[in-house]
């Protein structure tokens, strides 16, 4: 039995559209399946624990963009216990880009009915204060998280969704915050031994994924199954160079300027000098001045192809 847990909203409400192109392939196939559209925030969540207090092992396959793929797995209480799927459909599908998974709708479906590879997946962990939120991309603090938050309530996004150019509204936005940020004093403790201070920090990111912010390649050496995050921290950077960088960044080169530093770890402790705006997986959460990141040692099933 498949599972579906589809996003119609997705990309301006391309998720219905090509959902319904996908059941209607299921139909003719006589697939077994159910299929679940999300309503609201979070709602992905809530079918997922659904989904899973009802068997002790199950697919699912996810339709939508990387906050979907992010609510289903906080609803997984025993990741070992599920085998997921995707058909990326958002804007950024940074997720996707990190797996190199297909575009193409259909061509993922056929992979998900007919799958010949399978990966086990890491997945991250932030908590904050009293509470903790999974990540299957990465968890940023400081810059990339001001990005993440005005993008959702940027009104250029649904307008370069229907063109197609969804992963454009973030470059805009990002260069708006730069232009207003002012970097911040950090320190960052790794495997509870190794410590770096920074005092002029603009964003620090755990990775979990090689991609974020629609296909940023901040961290080239991220893999998703090496039960480690990778920690990339920009600091000490005039805004005008970070300006000339961040092209750099969509294919990995910014790794050789000054001012850029990564790390690899499986835990890390993020502490800034004041609240900043923080984020997994691109969904922003409230402003926090501490946050404890990991990779669970728990791993996922994955349909690759």
């Amino acid at each position: 039995m498949y599972n579906f847990i589809i996003n119609p909203n997705a990309r301006t409400g391309l998720g219905g559209k090509i959902w319904t192109e996908l059941e209607n392939t299921l139909k003719e196939r006589k697939v077994n399946y159910r299929a679940f559209l999300t309503k609201y925030r979070g709602h992905a969540t809530s079918i997922t624990q659904k989904l899973v207090s009802e068997t002790s092992r199950c697919t699912l396959a996810v339709l939508g963009g990387d906050g979907t793929i992010n609510e289903v797995i906080n609803g997984i209480p025993d990741l070992s216990a599920v085998t997921l799927a995707y058909i990326p459909i958002g804007s950024s599908n940074d997720f996707a880009r990190g797996m190199n998974l297909s575009h193409n709708p259909h061509t993922a479906l056929e992979h998900i009915l007919t799958p010949s590879r399978f990966t086990y997946l890491n997945i991250g962990t932030t908590e904050y204060g009293p509470h903790k939120r999974r990540f299957a991309v990465s968890s940023g603090f400081g810059f990339d998280a001001e990005v993440c938050c005005r993008i959702s309530f940027s009104r250029l996004k649904p307008f370069l969704n229907r063109l197609s150019l969804g992963k454009f509204s973030y470059v805009g936005v990002a260069l708006k915050s730069l232009l207003l940020q002012t970097p911040k004093r950090m320190i960052i403790t790794m495997d509870g031994n190794k410590s770096a201070a920074f005092d002029k920090v603009y964003f620090a990111a755990a990775m979990n994924q090689k991609y974020e912010g629609g296909g940023f390649m901040f961290c080239p050496k991220a893999e998703p199954a090496d039960d480690f995050v990778d920690i990339i921290v920009a600091e000490g950077l005039p805004k005008l160079k970070i300006l000339c960088l961040l092209p750099t960044a969509f294919f990995g080169k910014h790794t050789k300027f000054s001012g850029i530093h990564i790390y690899r770890c499986r835990k890390a402790v993020l502490e800034s000098a004041v609240p900043l705006p923080f984020h997994t997986d691109g969904e922003p959460i409230s402003l926090q001045r501490r946050v404890c990141i990991s990779s669970e040692q728990q791993k996922i099933r994955f349909i690759i192809s």
